[in-house]
């Protein structure tokens, strides 16, 4: 999924430590995380006053309790998160990845810890001549898709007659449909959750009918068995807890059941 043009910095937290009983996370464990990120996905991460905030960076501070480990955030745009993986620089992705085949080959993912799918989202006022299932895949619909997510696979794969155009991230996506320059805007599940909760796009609506099945994971290097093996554990203990589900719902005020 989850996209940009973003020097990278580094933002370090440490949190209190209060579980035990985990793998340690490298040989030698240095008690560290480097986590990379992308902080242009709301509400999954992204910079609000100046703070990164989000599921994925409360989720994150959670976990560095549990690992009893230092996190150090560091940001990227979002095509360098996976290069930086595999050059060492991070030890996991935190940014709403989707397990997609093709990432899979590159890097290794946790169990999910988020189903979503891709949404299309319109101008209200085209709510009668748009909203229709088959609307979108109408010859000459113009469509707005950031590169490099699986809502741009989507559309290359099922509106081959669409007039596809690239946005380096929702915002600018919104900017577009906003200004009549496309007729759809395509991103994932929480793009559109957020924008039910804000009121910085008025006239934009999501059409809450997912386009995909995703699920959202975070990623390691493929040799990095061991931090796998963590993270996984990690995630159980979170899930178990309920801390998972209550640091999602602060975030999702929109519930999308996806069916299977």
């Amino acid at each position: 999924m989850k996209h940009r043009t973003l020097w990278p910095k580094v933002i370090s937290l440490c949190f209190t430590l209060i579980f035990s009983g985990l793998s340690p996370l490298h040989a030698g464990d240095s008690k560290t995380l480097i986590i990379g990120l992308n902080a242009e996905y709301r509400p999954l991460v992204y910079m609000d006053s100046g703070e990164l905030t989000g599921i994925e960076p409360a989720t994150a501070k959670e976990l560095g309790k549990l690992l009893k480990t230092k996190i150090v955030f560091k940001q990227y745009p979002w095509s360098e998160l996976i290069p930086a993986l595999e050059k060492g620089d991070i030890d996991v992705i935190m940014s709403g990845m989707s397990i997609t085949a093709e990432r899979s080959q590159r890097v290794a993912f946790t169990q999910p810890y988020l189903e979503i799918g891709q949404m299309a989202i319109i101008r209200k006022a085209d709510i009668a001549r748009l909203s229709q299932p088959r609307s979108m895949y109408r010859a000459g619909m113009r469509i707005g898709v950031e590169p490099g997510t699986t809502g741009e696979q989507y559309i290359a794969e099922y509106a081959a007659e669409a007039e596809v155009k690239p946005y380096q991230n929702p915002e600018k996506g919104f900017s577009a449909l906003q200004n009549n320059e496309i007729d759809f805007f395509i991103h994932d599940a929480p793009t559109s959750w957020n924008l039910a909760k804000g009121s910085d796009w008025p006239d934009l609506m999501a059409l809450y009918t997912p386009l995909t099945k995703e699920s959202i994971a975070w990623a390691v290097n493929k040799n990095n068995t061991q931090l796998l093996n963590t993270l996984n554990e990690a995630l159980n203990r979170l899930k178990s807890a309920g801390t998972l589900n209550q640091i999602q719902y602060h975030w999702i005020p929109v519930k999308i059941e996806i069916e299977r």
